[in-house]
């Protein structure tokens, strides 16, 4: 069973940056972040794959940036210039799935707790 641990939420204000991070328990080949706020569906973030491509929700590109540290088993949200719609609770997800799968795919094996996100205005 992987696991995974979210830390870095916090509270901030519209235009600020957090950084999240996900420790996992072991190398996962397709990582991603998702997030859900109260009343609404759950939404891709992002998605990293294991030859490093990336995806981005369409509501985030180009302020957000996913990465991962290999060595530390760690996946990072980089979140810039955050807006009140932002708000959410942010779920770390890992799978085995292939770069295609990984860039697509949202049902994913393995999930962390989640780290709460507010930005006020």
């Amino acid at each position: 069973q992987v696991q995974l641990v979210e830390s870095g939420g916090g509270s901030v204000q519209a235009g600020g940056s957090l950084r999240l991070s996900c420790a996992a328990s072991e190398y996962q080949y397709c990582m991603a972040w998702f997030r859900q706020a109260p009343g609404k569906e759950r939404e891709r973030v992002a998605a990293i794959a294991e030859d490093g491509s990336t995806h981005y929700a369409a509501s985030v590109k180009g302020r957000f940036t996913i990465s991962e540290d290999n060595a530390k088993n760690t996946l990072y949200l980089q979140m810039n210039n955050l807006k009140p719609e932002d708000t959410a609770m942010y779920y770390c997800a890992a799978d085995q799935w292939g770069p295609r799968l990984c860039l697509l795919q949202d049902e994913f094996s393995y999930w962390g707790q989640g780290t709460q996100v507010t930005v006020s205005s």
